[in-house]
């Protein structure tokens, strides 16, 4: 499959990415926003999230209710996500119904009505998402994990928001924020699929040009360096299991410590995708951490994970423990795994399987129309499309050396938080 795009900007800012694949007779339009959790402050976190839900609400032409309807007699699907940088809606059709999406992004960009009653209505859509995900451990952990580790930053507010913040919000909140961010000089439009680029540019820019511009607010946010100190959070609740969650400040999206810091996580933990949408899975078999964690019986299951994002966010690893042990027995084995590698103990048939586990990860994840089309819009948020098109050369690079060194310099205890989320403990029962 070849990588060659047909890149522009119209006369209003927005950024179009076009890629031709003629594999199936099937298109996927996605608009990108740069907008995410990242551009909120206290008092109005969540608003994003929440735009993204307005976003289905509908306009003056295409009503809610029935955009879902005619996407779906297409034979399409279409969804949204709202994460840290950004805000993405996608929508994959057969190749001869693609005037649909075209047409009602470029009419919601500027059109979507912000109906008072839709506004409380998704209030309680939200609010109950919220509390169902504090019933959570994981996510409980999480947001108390994220606001340990970041002092200031705003990647230390959940995406969906703080209840406070849910339970004022206002709809000129909503509104406001909409005409500010959800504009075409702040978009990117990507789309890949059956269809002839030059032709498809057209297409595009009698539609979207239609949408005027609107200026951008400027946004300046000072990035956090590595976490100050060892740092502890335990939580306890309602259920059966234990977790233990380890984080590290990652480099950004665009920091070339990224490519070393994939590989050393494909060393640990087995590697990451990065594709949020979708892709397949590599056991973990093979990693650092499965013998001395899972053959052993301290844990019953272990992950590792990082983001690629604007400012230096999280490197993490969560384990499931095993009920007879105690996280502080696996915090002790990751830690002897580290300090081997910081020590330079990987040997190059270790490194090129990483590697290798690694790319083919990253192929699962590229596979289809939709995740080409994903991945045009997704690395242009941090960082440009180049970015993508080398990762596999960017990988091949990656030397015994520099994974030690992004050990050393990333994985260092005296810079983390160690999060720890324990059931209640059984009340006995009476005799």
């Amino acid at each position: 499959m070849s990588d060659e795009i047909v890149q522009t900007k119209l006369e209003n800012g927005l950024t179009v990415l076009l890629k031709e694949i003629h594999s199936a007779p099937i298109i996927s339009h996605w608009i990108w926003y740069r907008v995410g959790s990242r551009n909120e402050v206290p008092g109005k976190t969540g608003i994003s999230h929440w735009v993204e839900h307005m976003q289905f609400k509908g306009t003056a032409k295409y009503p809610a209710g029935v955009l879902d309807q005619a996407i779906s007699r297409g034979g399409g699907i279409w969804n949204a996500f709202t994460y840290l940088d950004w805000t993405a809606f996608f929508s994959t059709m057969p190749k001869d119904k693609i005037a649909l999406p075209i047409d009602l992004e470029a009419d919601r960009m500027q059109n979507s009505l912000f109906l008072p009653e839709e506004v409380e209505s998704e209030r309680t859509v939200i609010l109950s998402e919220r509390e169902g995900s504090e019933n959570e451990p994981l996510f409980r952990l999480n947001e108390a994990i994220d606001k340990a580790a970041f002092d200031r930053h705003p990647y230390r507010f959940e995406i969906i928001g703080e209840k406070s913040d849910l339970l004022t919000l206002t709809r000129d909140d909503l509104y406001t924020h909409y005409r500010q961010f959800y504009a075409p000089g702040n978009a990117v439009l990507t789309m890949a699929g059956d269809f002839d680029a030059n032709e498809m540019l057209d297409r595009l820019a009698a539609v979207y040009q239609s949408v005027s511009a609107r200026p951008i607010p400027s946004v300046t946010i000072q990035p956090e360096k590595a976490i100050p100190e060892e740092r502890h959070v335990e939580l306890s609740g309602p259920g059966d299991t234990t977790y233990l969650r380890i984080v590290w400040r990652a480099p950004a999206g665009r920091d070339p410590d990224i490519f070393p810091l994939a590989v050393l996580d494909s060393i640990l933990t087995g590697p990451s995708s990065l594709n949020m949408f979708g892709s397949g899975s590599i056991s973990n078999k093979t990693s650092r951490l499965y013998q001395p964690l899972i053959d052993r019986q301290i844990a019953v299951a272990f992950s590792g994970d990082y983001n690629a994002t604007i400012d230096p966010y999280l490197y993490m690893m969560t384990v499931i423990m095993h009920p007879d042990h105690d996280p502080q027995e696996a915090v002790r084995i990751i830690d002897e795994e580290i300090s081997r590698i910081q020590s330079g103990d990987i040997s190059e048939q270790e490194l090129k399987k990483a590697v290798k586990q690694a790319r083919a990860l990253f192929a699962y994840g590229s596979e289809n129309i939709t995740n080409q089309a994903y991945w045009m819009g997704y690395t242009e948020m941090f960082a440009s499309y180049s970015w993508f098109t080398e990762f596999v050369s960017s990988l091949n690079k990656v030397t015994v050396s520099d994974v030690a060194k992004s050990a050393s310099t990333y994985l260092n205890s005296a810079h983390r938080v160690i999060g720890i989320y324990r059931p209640y403990p059984e009340e006995s029962e009476e005799s």
